[in-house]
């Protein structure tokens, strides 16, 4: 059975290496930078357990900002708690537990942690192959991003609460 719960400390080893499993190097964040921002935003990190092992997870910081630029992912001192939004840095679950659910109910349980804070809404960027995932929850494509993490192409995406 997966279990969504709050990430521990101990837990970033394990992020951080499903994180180099899920993204290409170019994208992905290193286990020192999840440190920086466990320390700032620890509260927005989910992960989906199964048994003992962290098979996935979510994470994000706020902001007042209704885009995601990328300096948010290298300097964790932008998080801003009483920012209006939510934002998604990444949802990651490990190759052989994909299209089972997890990402659905690790962004379910995200989207009720927004709630809980009185946030107005998320945020977050994702390649053109993940729109329709998204959308299922109700997010719409604002635009064609400006950013260029990865030296990738991204959308804006944004989900009212």
């Amino acid at each position: 059975m997966i279990k969504i719960e709050q990430a521990k400390a101990e837990d970033l080893k394990d992020i951080a290496n499903i994180e180099a499993i899920c993204f290409p190097q170019t994208e992905a964040c290193g286990y020192e930078e999840f440190v920086k921002r466990y320390e700032v935003f620890g509260e927005n990190f989910l992960v989906a357990r199964k048994d003992d092992q962290i098979v996935g997870f979510i994470n994000g910081n706020e902001t007042s900002q209704r885009y995601l630029p990328d300096c948010f992912y290298s300097d964790a001192s932008l998080h801003d708690p009483k920012g209006i939004y939510m934002t998604v840095f990444g949802i990651d679950v490990l190759p052989t537990y994909q299209h089972q659910g997890i990402a659905s109910m690790l962004m379910h349980a995200y989207i009720d942690l927004a709630r809980k804070k009185g946030k107005e809404g998320i945020i977050l960027t994702c390649k053109d192959r993940l729109l329709p995932f998204y959308e299922s929850f109700g997010y719409k494509k604002l635009q064609d991003s400006l950013s260029s993490h990865g030296g990738a192409k991204w959308n804006d995406m944004f989900l009212e609460i």
